[in-house]
């Protein structure tokens, strides 16, 4: 297993309720595949430096987790296709 950080942007036009179900889903998806996850940072509502799907400002989250190098490009692929979530970047520790 590796260390990892993600960075991932949430879109505003969520709710509270349906952005808290992005983040516990992609902490879900750390734990049932067998990886654990150390850290959460919600940083916030944050303006953009260029516009994302015609958004201006965007809800930032850093997770770093231990997973295995397979599960961790899943979870990439999967944020990909997400509906609400702009941008994301996976980096090994």
């Amino acid at each position: 297993m590796s260390n990892y950080e993600v960075l991932y942007i949430i879109s505003p036009k969520l709710s509270e309720e349906e952005r808290e179900g992005l983040i516990n889903k992609f902490k879900g998806y750390v734990e049932q595949n067998k990886g654990t996850v150390s850290g959460i940072d919600k940083w916030g509502l944050k303006p953009l430096a260029y516009r994302i799907k015609f958004q201006n400002e965007g809800y930032y989250v850093l997770m770093t987790y231990s997973l295995d190098k397979d599960a961790s490009t899943s979870m990439g692929k999967l944020m990909l296709i997400t509906e609400g979530i702009l941008r994301h970047i996976i980096v090994k520790k």
